[in-house]
């Protein structure tokens, strides 16, 4: 797997990760942005694929299907799916949601794999800031069959607080008991950055303002 600064500049050269003046959903001012809707090409989902497998491959997590909240994550747990048997050998189903249901055809809320009783699921996702989308997702799954979603994957952890003090990833390491991996996180993109860039100081000031409490 290539190094996190090397993801970084995927993300800044897909015109993913931004730097500016932004508004979050939450009404966060931040100086950065990470937009997922940017990756539009081949080169790009197939890159990003990869970056996601390494990931779920390299934690070692036991699982037995990918799902992706539709709409961004789709995308997402594609890519991984098939990088996933392409790189590492690794033969798993994936399957998403439907923002409506269907009723007529084959109907139903979920699209591909259908999930079993004893299942175990890994959500694949972008970028988690309050939690809701996947909190929603975790009771969708309850609703379907009797499974348990072991791990959660995005692309970046923004390193923000959430519902308290802590941020919205330990909340959900903590509420639902899955474990959580995020390709990079806020300061492995300042890191990224020489002494003195005034991104730096923007973030930093970010976060001392909105940063979550270890």
């Amino acid at each position: 797997m290539k190094g996190k600064n090397d993801f970084i500049e995927f993300m800044a050269d897909a015109g993913v990760l931004t730097f500016g003046d932004f508004t979050t959903k939450s009404g966060r001012k931040t100086p950065y942005f990470v937009n997922t809707g940017n990756y539009k090409t081949g080169m790009h989902i197939s890159i990003l694929g990869d970056y996601y497998a390494d990931c779920v491959a390299e934690s070692g997590v036991s699982f037995d299907a990918l799902y992706g909240p539709a709409y961004k994550g789709i995308t997402l747990a594609a890519a991984t799916a098939s990088s996933l048997y392409r790189n590492h050998g690794i033969n798993v189903p994936y399957f998403f949601n439907r923002k409506e249901v269907k009723d007529h055809g084959e109907g139903g809320a979920l699209i591909g794999y259908k999930p079993k009783d004893g299942d175990k699921l890994v959500i694949i996702e972008d970028v988690v800031t309050a939690g809701t989308a996947v909190r929603e997702s975790l009771e969708l799954l309850k609703t379907v069959a009797d499974v348990t979603v072991t791990a959660l994957f995005v692309s970046v952890d923004r390193m923000e607080r959430g519902m308290g003090e802590r941020s919205t990833l330990d909340e959900l390491r903590d509420e639902f008991g899955i474990s959580v991996y995020a390709l990079i996180s806020a300061r492995d993109i300042i890191a990224s950055f020489p002494k003195g860039d005034e991104r730096v100081s923007k973030m930093n000031a970010y976060l001392a303002q909105y940063g979550a409490k270890e």
